[in-house]
C-alpha cells in the first residue's frame, strides 16, 4: 500500500508516536481538533470498519483505551471523544482504518454539529426490527 498511514507503519514517513505494540500504532494527528488529538491504527491495512480484520479492530479498541487513559492522566481533559469515520459520507479522507481519540475541555467548541432530535418510538421499533432481521440472515 502506498497511502500515508502505510508509509508511517513502515517507517517511511515520520510520526509523533504516542504508543505502539505488535498490532497497533498510536500517533498525534498532524491536523488536530484539540491538543493531544491522537490517531490509533492497526499495523495491518484495512480500508475502513467494513474490511478491517476483526482481530485488528479489537486490538485498536484496546489501544484506544490505553491512549484515552494516557491523555486523561497527562492533559487532564474534561472528557474524551472517540471517533471513527468509514467511507466518504462519514468524513473519512484517509482510506486506512483509524480511530480518533480527542481530548475535550468544557466550552472548547470542537464538535457542535450534533443536535439531538425527538424520538419517534414507532419508527425506532420498526428500524430495530429490520436490523435484527438482517442480523439473523
Amino acid at each position: 500500500m502506498n497511502d500515508i498511514f502505510s508509509k508511517i507503519v513502515r517507517g517511511e514517513l515520520p510520526c509523533h508516536k504516542v504508543a505502539e505494540n505488535d498490532q497497533t500504532l498510536a500517533f498525534l494527528d498532524i491536523n488536530p481538533a484539540a491538543q493531544g488529538h491522537t490517531l490509533v491504527i492497526p499495523k495491518r491495512f484495512g480500508t475502513d470498519i467494513f474490511d478491517t480484520n476483526p482481530e485488528d479492530l479489537a486490538a485498536v479498541a484496546r489501544m484506544v483505551q490505553t491512549v484515552a487513559q494516557l491523555l486523561l492522566q497527562t492533559l487532564k481533559p474534561d472528557g474524551i471523544n472517540v471517533l471513527q469515520n468509514s467511507r466518504p459520507a462519514s468524513g473519512q479522507v484517509v482510506f486506512y482504518y483509524h480511530v480518533h481519540v480527542i481530548p475535550r475541555w468544557e466550552g472548547d467548541g470542537v464538535f457542535s454539529f450534533w443536535r439531538p432530535n425527538p424520538t419517534d418510538h414507532a419508527a425506532f421499533a420498526a428500524l430495530a426490527e429490520r436490523l435484527r432481521a438482517n442480523n439473523q440472515a
